[in-house]
């Protein structure tokens, strides 16, 4: 399989030297070169005639691919609208052999969204400000980001879209939808939400706003110290150092962690953020498909490893979240309150390709616990479960920071 796929990357793109690694979906990663690079052909398949490329493609490999030259030949000669976009075909191409293989976390992404996903990871971009699931057969809210155009409107986690500006967006890919609902700031946008316990849809005016999320809030709620991670990012670990010094210094009796609603980021930073409150032994183990396993351990200097801890989880708690979650349920260094996590346990690399051509996305590991538990479609399951109900939300109560602080105090 690997020298298909390689054969493959030869045939339509080629990949760059330097590919991002991210645990998938939601974009929990470190970085890794890419060992094999091929040289780049000399004129792209895409532009030769059909006999061409069919005498190019590697004579190993000539007779299976026979059938997409032969089809790649009827569309240029009997589709009804000439010329055709080659480079939209080149593009369906990579999708279809992508989605062929069944995994929802391997895929193309165009170069606009290739673009999208680096600006979402950096913190800024301009939309409604929520996080969302383009898996399933409509796009879904996730959660929306505190203080965002998308929660002062009353979006909630999951919210299924089903119009866009009064366009039904049934059968339309979730991708693309969620291409549809970013936009420049200071432009409305109508969506038609679904709600479960709703008997209708409902629709909501949002106004688009540049969306700055910060990576790390923090407080002292009484004596206990409060930190909220909404992201794994670049900064994450100097900005949660900070917090660390400011709360420290005040001696709090605890401290929460409040991982809710918080969808990934590089899993480097999940095992920096991790060794904050573990001083030693293993963060996470990444096990390939051949057996072969990657350990990550904690790292030295710990700023928080002692302190009484509790861990807030929700169903959108994902990917890094759940690497950090899951780190410190093994070890007994805190205990998690909420209810079952997302369930996002494997492991993707990101490779761009070659003309800014978007990049393609590949499952390549399930990471586990260091308990060696999967959470991959399992999620895991809180030391204390405690439901946040649709009464909850609407009066602004917690229950779930309510137990935190009720296991901490004194």
């Amino acid at each position: 399989m690997n020298k298909f796929l390689k054969y493959l990357a030869f045939a339509f793109v080629l990949f760059v030297f330097t590919t991002f690694a991210f645990a998938g979906g939601f974009l929990a990663g470190h970085y890794t070169p890419l060992a094999d690079a091929l040289p780049l052909p000399a004129a792209p398949y895409f532009l030769a005639t059909p006999q061409a490329a069919t005498e190019a493609t590697p004579s190993d490999l000539q007779s299976l691919f026979s059938p997409f030259w032969e089809a790649w030949d009827l569309v240029h000669e009997k589709y009804v609208d000439q010329p055709v976009d080659d480079l939209a075909l080149m593009r369906g191409a990579i999708e279809g052999m992508l989605a062929a293989l069944g995994d929802q976390h391997t895929s193309y992404m165009d170069p606009q969204e290739y673009e999208d996903a680096n600006a979402s990871i950096s913190g800024e971009y301009e939309g409604i400000g929520a996080y969302v699931d383009t898996s399933g057969e409509y796009l879904t809210v996730i959660s929306p980001i505190p203080g965002s155009p998308a929660e002062k409107a009353g979006v909630r986690a999951g919210d299924v879209i089903l119009a866009v500006d009064g366009e039904d967006v049934t059968g339309i890919n979730p991708e693309l939808v969620r291409r549809r609902v970013l936009g420049p700031a200071g432009q409305e946008i109508i969506l038609t939400l679904q709600r479960e316990g709703e008997e209708a849809p409902f629709d909501v005016s949002i106004i688009r706003a540049h969306i700055t999320v910060a990576s790390v809030e923090w407080e002292m709620k009484g004596q206990v110290a409060y930190i909220k991670i909404n992201t794994f990012g670049e900064s994450t670990t100097e900005e949660l150092k900070t917090a660390l010094t400011e709360l420290m210094a005040q001696n709090p009796v605890g401290m929460v962690l409040d991982l809710r609603n918080n969808v990934g980021g590089y899993l480097q930073t999940s095992v920096e953020v991790a060794s904050q409150f573990i001083g030693e032994g293993t963060i996470l183990i990444e096990r390939y498909g051949d057996g072969k396993e990657d350990v990550y351990p904690a790292q030295r200097g710990g700023m928080a490893l002692d302190i009484p801890l509790v861990v807030l989880v929700n169903e959108a708690t994902a990917s890094a979240s759940e690497i950090v979650s899951g780190a410190i349920q093994d070890y007994g260094r805190g205990q998690l309150v909420g209810v079952t996590t997302y369930g996002k346990g494997s492991v993707q690399i990101w490779t761009p390709l070659s003309d800014n051509q978007g990049a393609v996305r590949v499952t390549i590991a399930k990471w586990l616990t260091p308990n060696e538990r999967t959470i991959h479609e399992l999620g895991l399951t809180p030391d204390y479960v405690v439901e946040m109900t649709e009464e909850d939300m609407e009066a602004k109560r917690d229950p779930q920071l309510d137990k935190a602080l009720e296991l901490l105090n004194p």
